[in-house]
This record gives C-alpha cells, structure tokens and sequence, in this order.
C-alpha cells in the first residue's frame, strides 16, 4: 500500500518537474490549440443544437 501512495507521488513531482521547465509560451500556445470540452466530446451537434434555438428565440 506505502509503495502506491510513494509511486503516486513520484508521478506528480515528475509531471510537475516538466511543467515547470516547459517555457512559458510553449504552455500558452499549447493551451490555446485545446478544443472545447463539447466538441471534444460530443462534436458539432452542440453548436448546430445551439445555433437551431438560437433561431427559435428570435
């Protein structure tokens, strides 16, 4: 169980090591190219569902 909890913690510092020497534009450019969480998941059905009530409340 102490061995899990001690690679837990080897996993964070070492992600947290390489986030941390990642210069910072690299960090911005990177974060500006995600997508959405819905057109991720769920691809253009959102927008085209937001777009067809959008023309109804008009």
């Amino acid at each position: 169980m102490a061995s899990s909890g001690d690679d837990l913690l080897k996993y964070i510092t070492e992600k947290v090591v390489v986030y941390m020497e990642d210069p910072r534009a690299s960090r911005e450019r990177r974060k500006a190219e995600k997508q959405p969480w819905a057109e991720k998941w769920f691809g253009m059905m959102p927008m085209g569902f937001s777009m067809w009530r959008r023309k109804w409340k008009r």
